[in-house]
């Protein structure tokens, strides 16, 4: 199995939540507040350097009042979206 702390997965789901944090209009530090965490806990989570498990997924969203199942759903769309760009296109067979 490939490295998923590295994958291209990983780095749609952290890019989508530090979208989801910046739409609201939430900085790092009063999300962290809400989390009981330094700031430092946000920064690390959003550029990698820290990976979130899904009990913790699920506290940051509801520190910002979204809903698990659609953002789980977004990034599904997200993770299928870049799987169809990035597929090697088929090559022609041809019957002899």
């Amino acid at each position: 199995m490939p490295d998923s702390f590295h994958s291209e997965q990983y780095k749609i789901f952290i890019t989508l939540l530090r979208e989801t944090r910046e739409a609201l209009q939430v900085s790092q530090a009063a999300l962290a507040s809400k989390l009981d965490q330094p700031q430092t806990f946000v920064s690390k989570c959003e550029t990698g350097i820290r990976r979130l498990d899904v009990v913790e997924l699920h506290a940051w969203l509801r520190a910002l009042n979204v809903d698990f199942p659609k953002f789980l759903a977004t990034l599904t769309k997200q993770w299928e979206a870049h799987a169809a760009r990035t597929r090697l296109p088929r090559t022609a067979t041809t019957n002899k």
